[in-house]
């Protein structure tokens, strides 16, 4: 039984497949070192398309690979048994590959380890798997056979009996194959080793234009790291803009951009600019200030200009590099929904649902076309490269329960002939299962005094804990109410 990992916190999935969150982890230090490891490789990992392949890449060996398009993981292994953990926290037990894994490094004499990898699901038709199809099979298994078919394939190693592994890749990756060669369920990832640019990009041709493949992956101990990508493109509806500011005034500055989920609403996506003229810059700017309307969502870009929010009139192509879901630690990234009111002609705020970052978005052109519409600049867009959660859920599948008032106080004290008013109030919010961004209890003091310069004054606590939530309440309580003041009134 492994030593790292609580099985009575795991929950039976299918025969011996189980899964689990963090909290089934004995070692409270192996979670952090993935997400480490995560942001690590995403920092030194340049992300480069076509183009910036032919450009960039000198003359230089390089460990080619391709991408594949699955759940990035870790397998640990403590010495007898080997499971996988992602940066989300997720824990993936009692699979084929694990236990072929296991005799594999126990082959090698390997005491302990953390192994870099993907997770992925080859289909059976030959296409192109997806990060979709693994995710499908992990969550919900229907069958043996489709947890069979999941398979890992390794890129790094990141950690082998205690030690972290510093070497050049060169030699990690022979170590890598001296291991998992010849594996059925895990084995390296398919690579090459070519020593020039023009290599890669014949490589890319093949591989990604020829073949469908997501992309490649070039390591270089002299070169650098690099994924390498064809870039994708979506239409987006243009909900905001902003202007330029000192020299550039009078030109745009970026679009905000989003997309239509199936119920209509409009889905921030990003901002969008590069890839404009500077005709197109003052032109579009002109344009644009004509379709200026209300809004209650409002939003700053990088030079904290606000944007100015547009009639839903305008569809343009962009193109970007890459789309990612989640950040760093696997928690998603979330986008704010607004509606489009045409009758008041002003947006609405509705709330944050996942969706994606757009990773080096560029401005293709105008879309005449296309309209603003759940066909034209449909979600499916982004979900057809990248899996997202929630996407078919609307804001009203997605109420919130009301919150809950627990503790109240206000205490009062006349000085000069003016009121001084302390309130603390403690509610619980009902909501932290539904949505991660609300904590389970709210302590919340207000501190009027109209004799100050600033006559009004807050403090916030929050905890998940009711144990903690009510210390904090002593802790402020035993501060504010103090001997001068009227009794407080407790309710």
């Amino acid at each position: 039984m492994s030593k790292l990992l609580d099985r009575s916190r795991l929950e039976p999935k299918l025969g011996n497949y189980s899964v689990g969150p963090a909290a089934t982890l004995n070692d409270p230090t192996l979670l952090p070192r993935v997400q480490a490891y995560r942001r690590m490789m995403g920092a030194r990992m340049q992300a480069l398309d076509a183009e910036g392949m032919r450009k960039k890449l000198l003359d230089a060996p390089y460990h080619l690979s391709r991408k594949i398009d699955g759940e990035f993981s870790v397998l640990v292994f403590d010495g007898k048994e080997a499971f996988l953990l992602n940066p989300g926290g997720t824990v993936r037990a009692g699979l084929a590959l694990l236990t072929e894994a296991a005799t594999a490094l126990k082959r090698a004499g390997i005491q302990s380890a953390l192994i870099a990898g993907e997770l992925h699901a080859p289909r059976p038709d030959g296409k192109r798997a997806r990060v979709h199809d693994v995710s499908r099979i992990a969550r919900r298994p229907e069958d043996q056979a489709a947890l069979d078919r999941l398979r890992f394939s390794v890129f790094d190693l990141i950690d082998i009996d205690g030690e972290p592994v510093t070497a050049e890749y060169a030699d990690t990756w022979q170590k890598i194959t001296g291991i998992f060669a010849g594996g059925d369920t895990i084995s390296p990832v398919e690579t090459v080793i070519v020593d020039k640019g023009k290599e890669v990009s014949d490589y890319f041709e093949q591989w990604v234009v020829g073949e469908d493949a997501e992309g490649l992956v070039a390591r270089s101990d002299s070169a650098g790291f690099f994924k390498i990508k064809p870039r994708h493109t979506i239409d987006v509806a243009v909900v905001g803009f902003a202007e330029s500011i000192d020299d550039r005034e009078g030109m745009l500055h970026d679009l905000l951009v989003a997309v239509v989920r199936p119920d209509s609403s409009f889905q921030i996506a990003g901002h969008v600019g590069g890839g404009f003229t500077d005709d197109q810059r003052k032109e579009f700017l002109s344009d644009l200030e004509d379709l200026v309307v209300e809004s209650e969502y409002a939003e700053v870009n990088k030079d904290r200009v606000a944007y100015r929010m547009v009639k839903p009139d305008w569809v343009i192509e962009i193109s970007c590099l890459d789309l990612v879901s989640q950040n760093t630690r696997g928690a998603s990234i979330d986008r704010m929904v607004i509606n489009w009111n045409p009758g008041d002609e002003t947006w609405e705020t509705v709330r944050r649902l996942p969706l994606a970052s757009l990773i080096s978005p560029q401005f293709v052109r105008r879309r005449d076309d296309k309209s603003a519409n759940r066909d034209d600049t449909r979600i499916a867009q982004l979900t057809d490269i990248v899996e997202i959660a929630d996407i078919d859920k609307t804001a009203g599948d997605l109420v919130l329960p009301e919150s809950e008032v627990l503790r109240r106080q206000v205490a009062t004290k006349v000085l000069k002939g003016n009121t001084m008013v302390r309130k603390l109030l403690m509610w619980r919010t009902n909501k932290e299962e539904k949505d991660e961004n609300f904590p389970a209890y709210v302590l919340h003091l207000t501190d009027f005094s109209p004799n100050r310069k600033d006559p009004m004054k807050r403090e916030i606590r929050v905890s998940n804990s009711q144990q903690q939530i009510n210390e904090l309440w002593d802790q402020l309580a035993e501060k504010f109410f103090v001997k001068g003041w009227n009794p407080p009134e407790k309710e």
